[in-house]
């Protein structure tokens, strides 16, 4: 074990002995100019999101699918749910609460501040690299403008947090690789542990983190008193999450089997794979990702950070093995990225001649991330960004199989909504009052049924229901099931028929910019066969 005063002695002696050239002799000064910079960076990134939101609704880009999803999940606060970790639903609840959720710029306030703490620390990983203030600038750039970050940022989800929970982590490992004092690993545990509460795939990186340090010689910072503290925070944070997963028998296990065995996401091979890794940062990206790799196997300089690179390596064949969402792998790349601005400082910043490559390249990243930005965030008109894309010969990459209208489904799920909404209440309020007071309404996906309760109260609806998900859990609000409104595809009339005695088409949804599959019939069924708290367990859809 590493006592206190080792600790406070390595931490004195590393940056006059070992790296007299690194930023980190700069001392407190060198810090508050990271830091100063990465927060004007941030603050760039905050005004592109917030302002981005504003331009998007005005073009009439709604609500997400997911979003309305989550703010239900916020309105039924647990400590786990079917698809998705518990901070997500509490982010949801307390952004409606402080801001609602017409305002769509303020109510993903949260996100786009994520996405401004990741720019932040982007700059301060390329600082804690080694590199100067241009260096800093390039990767903080090449973060702004990646079509993945510029999108995960732009709406209320759990995985513009994600970022943040890994590049903290890895600044506390790196600091603590040049000599920082290893209470930065308290650090590292509570950012690990919120981070498991914020997603589980966090687990797979802080495997492939320890994996990387005991590969190489920086296993050394490993073995102290304070590692074993992490080790507890890690484990006792998001206990209750991982107690309700057992208390209701795993239910986020069975619903990634039934995923992974169905045909619902795109499968992608190992080459596509790294393909799709290369197009959602931006094609451009390559030149400073594959150098930072390099740089972090190679270089002399970056000894010290081999650990990140067989990080990196070991978290792409676990994602690639286990046919995981391109995205999954997107929280890791600031720091490559961090990496590369040091490979190219280290190349062209030594020469006058030279020199001026890096604020070239700057130039560069963003005049090509300003092309591309429409593809992250929607701020054209629906019709002009398909004229727009077909000129600039865009495409957006799919993340699953179902068929897409004209706009990609990141698009197409914020249109149709209320529309659905308003034919659905058409229905219901054509009943007569006793028989509305005992009528369902039964979404065939959460996001019908979310749609319900977010946009259903202003025309008098009753929350829905659903066996999808969360929705499940939820039952059937005592109900019986004799009088029931079904959203579901058209040509499920049939079997409908075989569970109710009277099914009749009462409306159809058309909105051609939404997803093909959200063009619905609507059925006004009565006199369901089996008593519906009885009938409940076949409804069950965790896919």
């Amino acid at each position: 074990m590493t006592d206190g005063s080792t600790a406070r002695k390595q931490t004195r002696q590393f940056p006059a002995t070992q790296f007299p050239d690194h930023p980190l002799t700069a001392g407190q000064e060198g810090w508050k100019q990271a830091l100063q910079l990465g927060l004007l960076f941030a603050a760039i990134k905050l005004a592109v999101e917030f302002i981005g939101n504003i331009i998007a609704q005005h073009f009439g880009y709604g609500i997400f699918r997911d979003e309305m999803y989550y703010i239900v999940c916020g309105r039924h606060l647990a400590w786990g749910f079917v698809d998705q970790a518990p901070m997500v639903a509490l982010q949801a609840r307390i952004s409606e609460m402080l801001f609602g959720f017409h305002d769509l710029a303020l109510f993903r306030l949260f996100a786009a501040l994520a996405g401004a703490v990741k720019i932040l620390l982007t700059g301060l990983l390329a600082w804690s690299l080694g590199g100067k203030r241009m260096a800093q600038v390039l990767a903080m750039i090449a973060v702004l403008i990646a079509p993945v970050y510029l999108g995960i940022d732009s709406y209320l989800s759990m995985n513009a947090f994600e970022p943040v929970f890994w590049m903290g982590c890895m600044l506390a490992v790196i600091l603590m690789a040049h000599g920082a004092s290893p209470r930065w690993w308290i650090i590292f545990g509570l950012l690990g542990g919120l981070g498991l509460l914020n997603k589980p795939s966090m687990a797979f990186f802080l495997v492939a983190v320890l994996f990387g340090l005991l590969l190489t010689p920086q296993r050394r910072i490993l073995w102290n008193r304070w590692t074993l503290v992490a080790v507890a925070l890690i484990v006792l944070l998001p206990s209750p999450y991982l107690l309700w997963q057992i208390h209701h028998h795993w239910p986020t296990l069975e619903w990634l089997q039934n995923v992974n065995h169905s045909h619902k996401n795109v499968k992608l091979g190992p080459v596509a794979f790294v393909v799709q890794q290369i197009l959602m940062l931006h094609p451009f990206s390559v030149f400073l990702l594959l150098p930072g790799l390099l740089w972090l196997f190679v270089s002399k300089q970056a000894r010290v950070f081999r650990w990140i690179g067989l990080t990196y390596i070991l978290l792409l064949a676990i994602m690639i093995h286990l046919y995981a969402k391109d995205y999954y792998v997107a929280p890791i790349y600031p720091v490559l990225f961090a990496a590369g601005a040091l490979a190219w400082q280290t190349a062209f910043s030594a020469s006058r001649k030279t020199a001026w490559l890096l604020p070239a390249w700057c130039v560069v990243l963003s005049i090509f991330g300003a092309i591309t930005l429409p593809m992250a965030i929607p701020v054209l008109p629906p019709y002009t960004w398909i004229r727009y894309t077909k000129v600039m010969h865009l495409t957006s990459g799919k993340t699953e199989t179902a068929a897409t209208g004209p706009l990609p489904q990141f698009y197409a799920d914020r249109f149709g909504w209320q529309q659905m909404v308003g034919k659905v209440a058409g229905v219901y309020n054509s009943l007569p009052p006793q028989e509305r007071a005992q009528t369902a309404i039964f979404g065939s996906n959460y996001g019908e049924a979310s749609a319900i309760d977010i946009f259903g109260p202003k025309y008098g609806l009753p929350n829905a229901i659903s066996g999808h998900q969360n929705y499940f859990f939820w039952g059937p609000r005592g109900y019986t099931g004799q009088v029931m409104i079904v959203i579901d595809s058209s040509d499920s009339y049939e079997h409908l028929s075989t569970i109710f005695q009277s099914v009749e088409v009462a409306a159809h949804t058309n909105d051609p910019l939404a997803m093909p599959y959200e063009n619905r019939s609507i059925f006004l069924c009565r006199g369901l066969n089996v008593p519906l708290a009885k009938a409940w367990p076949k409804t069950k859809n965790w896919m």
